[in-house]
């Protein structure tokens, strides 16, 4: 995939569901979502639970940082490139993603904006090291279009994210998608 591709499919169908367990991966197939974020697995399961979300249509990301068995090393990438269907990744660490970039996946960059510092360090960020941001919280409008309009990349915001008002002030703010776990969320 790439991340045109990834954006073709935002752009009409902008909630990513978010999935922390193998319930919740159930409803998000049944859903009419277009894009899943997988935050859970181990590194025995990982490759089935993408086939799965293939297996329904649909694009899928797993979170690097929250897979059972993956150290925070590049090659948790390789090992997600060579052994499942994923589409990308979602990582905290840069390297992480630098090196999903290079292997061809996607690869989302997440950031928690928790004070100015972290602002400040985001609007550092180098464009080679992620296809596309993702901002926690997303509802945090003015920080969204800063983030939005300071950095050369999609955003996503994601966190917190609980009703139809919550997504439409991210999605006007600039983020191109938002990633919520909140399945009333998902059937919007």
């Amino acid at each position: 995939m790439k991340t045109e591709e990834l954006l073709g499919i935002l752009s009409s169908q902008p909630i990513i569901a978010s999935v922390k367990n193998d319930e919740e991966l159930e409803q998000a197939l049944q859903s009419d979502v277009g894009v899943i974020f997988l935050l859970y697995g181990t590194i025995l399961s990982v490759g089935e639970l993408t086939q799965r979300v293939h297996q329904s249509g649909k694009q899928v990301f797993v979170h690097l940082d929250m897979v059972e068995g993956l150290a925070p090393k590049e090659v948790a990438a390789d090992f997600i490139a060579r052994t499942t269907a994923a589409d990308g990744v979602i990582s905290t660490k840069a390297q992480l993603t630098r090196r999903a970039r290079e292997l061809g996946l996607v690869a989302i960059q997440r950031f928690f904006l928790l004070d100015s510092k972290a602002m400040s360090s985001m609007e550092q960020f180098s464009p080679g090291a992620a296809d596309v941001v993702e901002v926690l919280p997303g509802l945090m409008p003015k920080a969204i279009h800063r983030v939005a309009q300071s950095i050369r990349r999609p955003v996503i915001a994601g966190g917190l994210i609980q009703d139809k008002e919550d997504v439409i002030t991210a999605l006007s703010a600039g983020a191109v998608a938002v990633s919520t776990t909140n399945p009333q969320v998902w059937a919007m």
